[in-house]
């Protein structure tokens, strides 16, 4: 049986099936990705590159409607959400056509000594393969391929069993704007063929999206053959309210923060850490608004990730949390919730949910607000709500998180870098940092 399967989530359908890589195919793309990079990537300028870059961004706002059908199909994603994710990804291409010359232009360096002259150039890698999960099947191939490409860096794409066919029509993309055969290559491959591709010399370098247990493994199989990795994996980031000027709106903020993508984004606030005088009344409202989203609710990407929640949120119970639920899981559909009384004790404490549960924490203090944010194994990104400037700012520079949003969610943007530190993993994507990651960034020194 093929892994690679279009499952629909809310209706459980096998909708069709891709057949798994053999080998020799595995072969033929990596060598392929191999000349284009000989041959391609060294014929052009990274302004000939971010031209047909430019062009993958238009064709992703053209198939807009197309490919976050797909996405529907493949997760179970809102369509207007599918959309909107595919048009992200459009501004993450164009981003980068728009700004990869003068980011990749070469530095100069002043000599001390003031003889002769010395700068660092940018030049590609080589072939990265690119590990991508279901959760946003458009959005993280843009943030990973569109820099690279610009670099002249060659790609070897395996994306999420279950988002066979949005590989497909990324892929096609990538054709119709003009790539040669090799500079992106979609690959339908199995764990063991990634195994195989990370060791082969011929790959440069690794980036993975997804869980602490395929990041652990690709960057020991990485770690042993001294490849370059960059990891985004989970989150439990903190949402912490020490103060706020209009609660219901802070709420609102809160909600969406957790729901969005029905909780199943590994930047998403997930643990709510609210100051002792506003508790109760956040407490009160988050809640209410949190059961009420569960009326429209949105399938998890499939019944084993509501299986997988259910047990988190089982254990989590009889281990003394309390939870407030809208009801109960039905196939991919999971309840909204709000888990309370959580001690360190419990397991749930230090795990990530990928769901719509909240939990929710009091603090007696800033220090404390701090203490239980940063007791976590995670460190992606994290939230503070204040209404005082110097607070937030002295709050934020002592969160242990590669990201802080101050009195705002989902305020990602293309220039802004992206990822986390700890458990969460290394390297950034986006902005400048972004497209830096897989750079050989070469000294050129004239002695005079």
């Amino acid at each position: 049986m093929s892994l690679y399967t279009v499952t629909d989530p809310a209706t459980g359908e096998v909708v069709r099936t891709y057949p798994t890589a053999i080998d020799a195919e595995i072969d033929g793309a990596l060598a392929n990705a191999v000349t284009a990079g000989r041959t391609w990537a060294r014929a052009t300028t990274v302004a000939e590159r971010a031209a047909l870059i430019r062009r993958v961004a238009e064709l992703h706002a053209e198939r807009a409607a197309e490919l976050g059908a797909i996405i529907v199909r493949e997760m179970g994603k809102p369509l207007e959400d599918a959309i909107g994710e595919v048009k992200f990804s459009a501004s993450i291409y164009e981003y980068y056509a728009d700004n990869a010359e003068a980011i990749l232009r070469d530095q100069p360096i002043e000599l001390l000594d003031g003889t002769g002259d010395a700068l660092i150039t940018n030049s590609p890698y080589g072939v990265l393969l690119g590990i991508m999960p279901w959760n946003f099947p458009a959005y993280q191939v843009a943030r990973f391929a569109g820099p690279n490409l610009c670099v002249g860096n060659t790609i070897l794409l395996k994306h999420a069993p279950q988002c066979p066919e949005s590989a497909a029509a990324i892929q096609q993309i990538f054709d119709d704007a003009g790539f040669p055969a090799g500079a992106y290559v979609n690959i339908y491959a199995s764990n063991e063929q990634v195994a195989r591709l990370i060791e082969d010399p011929r790959v440069a370098g690794v980036s993975l999206t997804g869980s602490e247990r395929a990041g652990a493994a690709v960057a020991e199989i990485a770690g042993r053959n001294l490849k370059k990795v960059v990891l985004e994996l989970g989150g439990s980031d903190p949402f912490i309210l020490l103060s706020t000027d209009d609660l219901d709106d802070t709420v609102a903020k809160a909600a969406a923060a957790r729901l969005d993508n029905t909780g199943q984004a590994c930047n998403a606030a997930k643990r709510f850490i609210v100051a002792d005088d506003l508790y109760e009344p956040f407490l009160e409202k988050f809640t209410a608004a949190v059961l009420a989203a569960g009326e429209d609710i949105t399938p998890l990407s499939s019944v084993l990730a509501a299986e997988r929640l259910q047990a988190q949120v089982d254990s989590a119970v009889e281990q003394g949390a309390t939870l407030a639920s809208a009801g109960k899981r039905n196939g991919a559909f999971f309840p909204t919730g709000v888990l309370t009384n959580v001690k360190p004790d419990n397991d749930v404490y230090y795990q990530e949910l990928f769901g719509p549960i909240a939990m929710v924490f009091k603090a007696g203090s800033e220090d404390e607000a701090l203490a239980l944010a940063n007791d976590t194994p995670f460190g992606l990104g994290s939230y503070v709500f204040t209404t005082d400037a110097e607070q937030a700012k002295r709050v934020a520079a002592k969160i242990d998180a590669g990201m802080v949003f101050i009195n705002g969610v989902q305020a990602d943007g293309v220039e802004l870098p992206f990822g986390g530190i700890k458990r969460s993993g290394f390297g950034r994507e986006l902005g400048t940092l972004g497209i830096g990651e897989f750079v050989n960034k070469k000294l050129i020194r004239t002695v005079a």
